[in-house]
């Protein structure tokens, strides 16, 4: 392993966002922890997730702060000629522009693709939006729940057929979007490596909560039927779900026949092994609830920590279902340098979730606490050739913000 350095693989890119609440945010983030420059350019008065509170850490809410680590901010009235001026000189030294404003909403405040694309050809413009920006339902705007709804994840949420829908407890289509986003800027960046030319990324969030349909669409594909939810349990293979132990519950994953023989060798049943309905995984599946009501006696006996001890011990994938405390506090993550502390501007040292990606030559990236409202609009100004006299007319007439 080479020597880590405090740059990323993405130091010397620039990114501006034009993005608010989580898509779009999460994605420029994302950037940000592998080493890019990240311009967070909010319209007066902020962006949405600065209100999304409680819960509130200081005069911040949580949420913006975790979303907008390792970035500066600049806020700038793009309604005002003089704050859109501000944008196209941005824009002129940027590689990467993210929004995820509805459609039309870019060309209608005059800085659409074809106008930036115009000054600065190598650009990459990522749109993040409910749906896409073609088809049937591109002027609707999307949520994350609408999102899970339409794409059916929550078909496949809950407990069984015959209960309520249950959406997933995080927001897989916001964050979903995110990363995919992510993906293809970096595929158009490599793309401009080889012809010199931007270009426009599109993505949504009910195409990624459509893409993390994999299994229920296979067995669509295969079969015409649907995948019903089944709790914390798998349509494809069996036992892979939560059990009660004598204090609670832990999962177990024995998702393959090897798993499954180590399993019932450590617990004791190796009976059921020779039992016609368990013998094999398509066996198991078909008598799931046979198998959970011969299984579920035999971990009720015991505690939780006595069978992830013993589970661990025969090879076979198990864990504990923490809560938000324990996994933030857990020592696997910790060193895997996944939880920092950064450096904020009012509140001194706030808790953030580090970057899920680890490199040989770099060290995971999180030293900077979300921007203040307008804190860094004056040096990125003058970064881009603005002098005193035309940054206090800015700030006069309201085309832009400074904390």
């Amino acid at each position: 392993m080479t020597e880590a350095t405090p740059r990323g693989p993405l130091h010397g890119l620039r990114v501006i966002e034009l993005a608010h609440v989580m898509a779009g945010p999460s994605c420029a983030r994302l950037l940000a922890d592998l080493g890019a420059e990240v311009i967070k350019l909010e319209r007066p008065g902020g962006e949405d997730c600065r209100r999304m509170a409680p819960p509130w850490q200081g005069d911040e809410a949580a949420g913006f702060l975790m979303l907008n680590r390792n970035k500066r901010g600049i806020v700038v009235d793009l309604k005002h000629p003089d704050g859109r001026q501000v944008l196209l000189d941005l824009v002129k030294e940027a590689d990467v522009l993210i929004e995820n404003f509805r459609k039309g909403t870019m060309e209608r405040l005059g800085v659409g693709y074809d106008t930036l694309a115009s000054i600065n050809p190598g650009l990459i413009f990522c749109e993040i939006s409910g749906f896409g920006r073609t088809g049937p339902y591109a002027d609707r705007g999307g949520f994350d729940l609408v999102a899970q709804a339409m794409s059916g994840v929550l078909s496949v949420t809950g407990t069984g057929p015959d209960g309520p829908p249950i959406k997933a407890g995080v927001p897989v289509g916001d964050i979903g979007a995110g990363l995919l986003a992510a993906v293809g800027i970096l595929a158009a960046l490599a793309e401009r490596q080889r012809t010199g030319r931007g270009q426009r990324v599109d993505t949504s969030l009910f195409e990624a909560c459509v893409h993390f349909m994999t299994w229920p669409a296979a067995t669509w594909f295969a079969t015409g039927e649907r995948t019903p939810p089944m709790g914390t349990a798998h349509a494809l293979d069996a036992p892979y779900q939560a059990f009660e132990a004598a204090d609670g519950w832990f999962v177990i994953g024995a998702a393959n026949q090897a798993n499954w023989e180590r399993l019932i060798k450590a617990i004791g049943c190796e009976a059921l092994g020779e039992d016609p309905r368990f013998v094999d995984n398509p066996a198991r599946v078909a008598n799931l609830t046979a198998l959970v009501d011969a299984l579920t006696p035999v971990f009720t006996q015991k505690d939780k920590a006595h069978w992830l001890a013993l589970l661990e011990d025969a090879g076979v994938p198990a864990g504990p279902i923490n809560d938000i405390d324990a996994v933030l506090d857990d020592p696997q993550l910790r060193a895997r340098h996944m939880i920092h502390e950064v450096t904020h501007k009012t509140l001194g040292t706030v808790g953030t979730v580090g970057s899920p990606i680890q490199f040989s030559g770099h060290a995971p990236t999180a030293a900077r606490g979300a921007p203040t409202l307008g804190e860094h609009t004056e040096d990125i100004l003058r970064e881009a050739g603005y002098d005193d006299a035309r940054i206090e007319a800015l700030v006069a007439t309201g085309a832009v913000y400074r904390a």
